[in-house]
């Protein structure tokens, strides 16, 4: 038997049990390229028009420090795929951390890895399968970001040089997940690590392009998806950049997994006190404690999204001077700040949806009968859960709507409204998807993950349904869809009022039915 013995028989296992986020996750990226390379041609009614754009966007520091900047103004691809070239593709990495770090580390962490180490199944298995799932999931992602640019007009070569752009990006992802999840014994520390290092080539990349240092952006990945000119002029040598790393990362988490235990980690854990503090006697003191690095990290992350998209706004009419980009702005939440409003919102929700997939984890993890075995009741234990989540997300909107007041008016806008109110306006359709994701964890522990789903379906519902015009009815189904567009337009109670009473009956349906179940 050799290390790698059984990695077959683990692969399969992994495509089933991602069977729903991979296609999911992977349908709506390949979406949302569709729209864009559809929706862009139409958005100006003459190349001057899109030139003027292109070079809009190029002249605007912040802009280019988010998207990165187009390299030929007068290519339509490069312009359709502005968001979709670095921004998008940070998206797109983080589903490669997700299998690779669910493959491996969680898997230790809850001791199933030794478990099937006591068969006929090599150490090494479990990260080579997760590593060859991760590659066919970028090789699959690839095809469809070339095939949704084809279909959506634009070049097919460019189209085939974008999708393997995309590809190296997923590679280098896994790489990426492959060694942080060597680091530590905890599942928590490495996805912090992993998503820690992306950051970082983020704001790498992003540094070198605002300043025009083509070397800076050099060192990040993410520099290299502008850098290889997929739709003028394709450097297909830096294509090989991004396997050749890749690689290299994954040698490096492959002998690093040779120098630890099963369920170690390279970084020793510090013990804690020996006994813990009175506050953590209470459900939701708990749960904040172990929520609360993440909330921390959410925190800043929102703030700095709304600090350069507040700085980003001002500059954005030269972008909208077609009547056609209006309306596509308009049907996407009236203006520029409401549809930003409306995307974070979405982010938000995956806070929340992560506070109660944690606490169904804890149940099938045992955790939760521990806690349950002492003066907490059941109530207690999902109120925790709760209230985290709904709480959180509504600092974490409050905190959108200040930073995003602070870059706007930094920047130099026109007085753009409440944008605290329109931020927290949001805050009933957020609650909608926490009682949907409590109602799944009621229902069956296991099934907490599946939480996940709502806010894909609401984002493809709401965001691809109003480009792509779908009924109203049907995009009616999502609780975004019936905020008010703020500061676009006036606020309404009656929608707010609306959400609020669904998100209270789903979280009090989720309560009754938990309560009559059993544990695990």
């Amino acid at each position: 038997m050799t290390s790698r013995t059984g990695a077959g028989l683990l692969l399969r296992q992994n495509l089933t049990r991602d069977r729903v986020i991979v296609p999911v996750w992977l349908l709506v990226l390949a979406a949302l390229c569709l729209v864009s390379a559809a929706a862009t041609p139409g958005l100006y009614d003459t190349d001057a028009d899109r030139v003027r754009a292109a070079q809009a966007i190029n002249d605007s520091p912040a802009i280019v420090a988010l998207y990165g900047p187009i390299l030929d103004v007068h290519s339509i691809g490069e312009l359709s795929m502005t968001k979709m070239t670095v921004l998008y593709a940070v998206f797109g990495a983080i589903l490669f951390v997700v299998l690779v770090r669910r493959h491996t580390r969680v898997e230790e962490e809850s001791g199933r890895t030794e478990l099937v180490g006591g068969t006929a199944v090599g150490r090494d298995a479990p990260l080579a399968a997760a590593v060859a799932e991760a590659v066919l999931v970028a090789l699959l992602l690839g095809v469809l970001i070339a095939l949704a640019n084809i279909a959506g007009g634009l070049d097919p070569v460019g189209s085939i040089a974008f999708g393997l752009v995309w590809l190296g990006t997923g590679l280098v992802a896994t790489g990426i997940a492959a060694v942080c999840c060597q680091l530590s014994a905890s599942a928590r520390t490495c996805a912090a690590a992993a998503a820690g290092v992306l950051g970082a080539l983020f704001v790498l990349r992003a540094a070198g392009d605002a300043a025009s240092a083509t070397w800076l952006s050099s060192l990040s990945p993410f520099g290299w998806n502008t850098q290889a000119r997929a739709w003028s002029g394709t450097r297909w040598w830096v294509l090989l950049l991004y396997p050749l790393l890749a690689g290299a990362l994954v040698a490096v988490a492959q002998h690093l997994r040779g120098r630890r235990d099963v369920g170690a980690g390279l970084l020793a854990a510090r013990p804690g006190p020996a006994s813990g503090s009175p506050r953590l006697r209470d459900a939701v003191s708990l749960t904040l404690r172990v929520q609360g690095a993440a909330l921390v990290v959410w925190t800043g992350a929102v703030a700095v999204l709304g600090l350069l998209f507040g700085v980003i706004a001002p500059g954005l009419d030269d972008l909208l001077d077609s009547g056609t980009a209006q309306e596509l702005i308009d049907r996407l939440g009236g203006e520029m700040l409401a549809a930003v409003l409306s995307m974070i919102a979405i982010v938000v929700s995956c806070f929340a949806i992560s506070v109660v997939s944690h606490a169904g984890s804890d149940e099938t993890g045992g955790r939760a009968e521990v806690v349950l075995a002492t003066a907490t009741s059941r109530a207690r234990w999902l109120a925790a859960a709760l209230v985290v989540a709904l709480v959180g997300s509504l600092w974490l909107l409050l905190v959108t709507g200040v930073t995003l007041w602070i870059g706007y008016a930094t920047a130099g806008g026109p007085s753009p409204g409440d944008l605290v109110t329109a931020a927290l306006g949001w805050s009933p359709a957020v609650w909608v998807v926490v009682g949907l994701a409590a109602l799944l964890l009621a229902l069956r522990g296991s099934w907490a993950v599946l939480g996940w789903a709502w806010p894909v379906l609401f984002l493809t519902l709401t965001i691809v349904g109003e480009l792509v015009g779908f009924p109203d009815w049907l995009t009616g189904l999502s609780p975004y869809s019936h905020v008010p567009a703020m500061p676009a337009e006036p606020w309404r109670w009656a929608p707010e009022v609306g959400l609020t009473a669904v998100a209270a009956v789903l979280i009090a349906g989720a309560w009754l039915r938990f309560r009559e179940r059993d544990i695990g």
